[in-house]
């Protein structure tokens, strides 16, 4: 692979998540928009929430990436070239964010729950 092409790794993380990636999208973005809305609402980030939700965060990345091995074919012993473990990279991280950002208005409902 001598160049770089984005639409190889899309098309290389719609084989690994299949049908999967219809229900993980619409979490990712419902979870978005009530981060948002909590960002605005609090006039920003409120920073022990945040930390919070950041250690959350890597067990979302692991979470991801034992998604990613169940539903796809191959796994982790399967992974042939620097692609695949670029977007093993890729889902980790992304499992982060997501879970970051699902955590967060989650943990603000319950300080104000609890307030």
């Amino acid at each position: 692979m001598k160049e770089f092409d984005p639409l190889v790794l899309l098309a290389v993380f719609r084989e690994m998540l299949g049908p999967w990636q219809w229900l993980l999208l619409p979490i990712a973005v419902v979870g978005l928009f009530a981060f948002l809305r909590c960002i605005v609402r609090d006039r920003g980030l409120v920073a022990g929430r945040l930390r919070r939700a950041r250690r959350i965060g890597l067990l979302g990345g692991v979470l991801a990436l034992v998604v990613l091995v169940e539903i796809s074919a191959a796994g982790f012993v399967g992974a042939g070239g620097p692609v695949d473990w670029l977007l093993f990279a890729l889902v980790f991280a992304i499992g982060v964010a997501v879970a970051i950002v699902i955590v967060y208005p989650l943990l603000a409902w319950r300080d104000d729950r609890a307030a």
